[in-house]
């Protein structure tokens, strides 16, 4: 049987029950995304066995839950939300199965496990990252549309933000300033992109998905990026500071690869403090939803609360 969300209590995080919250958020987009791909067992099994590989490698599931919370806090229903929240899935897990190949940031092992070029080859982890993301495109065109947001526009939301303009630039930016002394500005351009455009994406939608309002809209986006930053600038922090067994992936590496990092550009104090401020200005947009973003609050919490 299907985990059912419960919309969050309105008095606020103290009565929310995130990790309740999170199980069956993980439990039914997995279900629904087991449903959406081709079986294992599909012709050509071994895409189908790659895609699902990576899909299902134990992730939190943080931006499909994003998606979810985003459509409660303005009063929408799960099963509109969930191809969304899905789509949002297929196209993270693309990006991370490329950004591990040896020609980006050459990585062994994520989420604790082996990444997808060294079980299946390079060769099909190509391929693999760019089934998902058509996949990602198929799942979301089974949305049925809402009076403020046409099927189109959905469509050109996920779009964007994989598109060459948000994600793609940010990993080209990325990959260009590898070895090279760059300034916090451009890092802050490198990391809106490549990790705050898509978890912005992910609450944008799920707010569509519920047909919110101009003002709701401009709230989710403001929290969604500021989210997507500090949740970056954290990451840089925890690479640095944490071990590899903790963090299920090389700690370190970006030191090692000569990457662009907050700490490498501004500090380690610093870096804490762009974080926290981005944490507080996160938190303060959802007082826009008077109480009824408890999920979106304690998500954030998790994310932005990490041992920094």
């Amino acid at each position: 049987m299907s985990a059912t969300l419960k919309k969050p209590a309105a008095p606020g995080r103290q009565s929310f029950d995130l990790q309740r919250f999170l199980a069956a958020s993980t439990a039914s987009v997995n279900e629904a995304l087991d449903r959406f791909l081709p079986s294992a067992g599909t012709r050509p099994a071994t895409i189908h066995k790659a895609m699902r590989y990576s899909l299902f490698a134990g992730g939190k599931r943080m931006r499909p839950a994003l998606c979810l919370a985003a459509s409660a806090a303005c009063g929408g229903d799960e099963s509109q939300a969930m191809p969304l929240a899905c789509a949002v899935e297929c196209v993270h897990t693309y990006s991370l199965v490329h950004d591990d190949l040896p020609a980006m940031d050459d990585d062994d092992y994520r989420r604790g496990k082996l990444t997808s070029h060294k079980v299946f080859g390079e060769g099909i982890a190509v391929l693999a990252g760019d089934a998902l993301l058509t996949q990602a495109f198929e799942i979301a065109a089974q949305c049925q549309g809402w009076p403020r947001y046409s099927h189109q526009t959905i469509i050109l939301e996920l779009a964007r933000a994989a598109g060459s303009l948000q994600l793609i630039a940010g990993q080209v930016a990325d990959l260009e300033s590898e070895g090279k002394k760059i300034s916090a500005r451009q890092l802050e351009y490198i990391h809106e992109r490549k990790t705050s455009a898509l978890l912005c994406c992910a609450v944008r939608l799920g707010g569509m998905s519920a047909n919110c309002s101009p003002a709701q809209l401009k709230a989710l986006t403001e929290f969604g990026h500021d989210v997507g930053l500090a949740f970056q600038v954290i990451d840089d922090i925890l690479d640095v500071t944490q071990t590899s067994e903790r963090l299920g992936k090389t700690a370190g590496k970006d030191t090692k690869d000569r990457k662009a990092t907050y700490p490498a550009i501004v500090g380690l104090e610093r870096s804490r403090r762009i974080a926290e401020e981005l944490t507080d200005r996160a938190f303060a947009a959802l007082s826009a939803f008077r109480g009824k973003a408890a999920a979106l609050g304690g998500l954030a919490e998790l994310l932005l609360r990490r041992d920094r």
